[in-house]
Parts: structure tokens; sequence; C-alpha cells
């Protein structure tokens, strides 16, 4: 799929009870603050301004849904770990994100956004293992790699996994991306379309 996707903003909800009716598959991508993700959600839809791209951190504050192709949800949601945010707010967004994650029945998988220029950051690191602990599906998409040679991202790719490694019996899976290159935009469609076979409507 080369083209744009048919994607469209619904709405933008403070938490999960009050989202769109749960009868589409949902796909929800999460990062730290400032790690490409706006820009990463417009190469996968093909629309450069589906998501709010901006220079200060922390901007996304809601759960945002993106009906794309009429059959499927993106759901954008609030970055973690930007350090100005004031911890009661923090406490907010995390008791939201948390909520979404452990409640929300139509969502299929979560996607990890890293950052593929820095090393295993530590919240990072306590996401991941949340994720874990909590048997909740994800998988981890490495962003920026356009900014890296193909020796640095190796190295830095390398000592992720080691870092996981630690801790992990079995290392999840990862997908390459550069927003700038359109890298991953194939693989991250393909999953969501294999994933969506797997998706019942409750009809009763």
């Amino acid at each position: 799929m080369t083209g744009p996707l048919d994607a469209r903003f619904i709405t933008s909800s403070p938490d999960y009870t009050k989202c769109p009716d749960d009868v589409f598959p949902e796909y929800a991508f999460i990062g730290r603050s400032n790690v490409g993700k706006s820009s990463l959600i417009n190469m996968i839809t093909g629309k450069k301004m589906l998501a709010k791209i901006s220079s200060t951190p922390g901007k996304t504050q809601l759960i945002n849904h993106f009906l794309v192709n009429e059959t499927w949800y993106l759901v954008d949601l609030p970055g973690y770990g930007y350090a100005r945010t004031a911890k009661s707010r923090r406490k907010v967004w995390e008791g939201m994100i948390v909520d979404y994650l452990l409640k929300r029945t139509s969502l299929m998988t979560t996607f990890i956004l890293i950052d593929s220029r820095l090393p295993l950051q530590e919240n990072d690191h306590r996401v991941i293992n949340w994720f874990g602990e909590n048997g909740l599906p994800f998988t981890i998409i490495m962003t920026k790699t356009d900014k890296l040679s193909v020796n640095q991202f190796d190295s830095n790719l390398m000592g992720l996994k080691k870092d996981l490694q630690a801790e992990w019996e079995e290392l999840p899976p990862f997908i390459i991306s550069s927003a700038v290159k359109g890298i991953g935009r194939s693989e991250i469609l393909e999953f969501i379309e294999q994933t969506n076979g797997l998706f019942r409507r409750d009809l009763t």
C-alpha cells in the first residue's frame, strides 16, 4: 500500500469511557515526548497534517482516535517522560493511559516508539516491562533511524536488545522506521491488516 489512506480525526477523549464505541479494532501509539509520534502517524496514513506536530513536547494530552479506511482506529496516546509537566498532571495522564490500555476491549496492540538515536531510557524500559507484566501485546517501533549511520543504528539496536534480554526470555517484535524516508510504513500496515482479521465484533 503506497498511497495515502482514508484517515480522519474522530474525537479526543479524557478517559477510556468517553472513547468511541468499540466496534472497530484499535492500534495505539505511545512513546516518550518528542519521539516523533505525530510524524510517524502522518507518514503511516499518508496525511501530512493528520496528527499535529509540535516543537513543544507533551502537547498531546488526550486519547485521540482516527478512523482509517472505515475499518480500524489509530489511537494517538499522550507522550510520557516530559520533565516539565507538573507531577499532578502527569499522574492524571498516567491514570488515563493505564485505564485505557488495561480496559479498552477493542485494543489489539500498542506500538511503543523508541528513539533509535538514544540508549534505552529508564522510562522506556519501565513502560516496556509494564506491558510485559500485564500481559499486553505490543511492538517496538524504532524511530528517526534516518538520523544514524548503519553502524550507529546497529550498535544502538544491539545495546537495546542487550538491556531487554536481561529481563526478557523472548524479545518483543521490532519494526525499524523513519518518518522522513517512509521506512517501516509497509511493515506496520501489513501487521495491522493481519491483526484486523483477529478482531470479532460482539454481536450479542
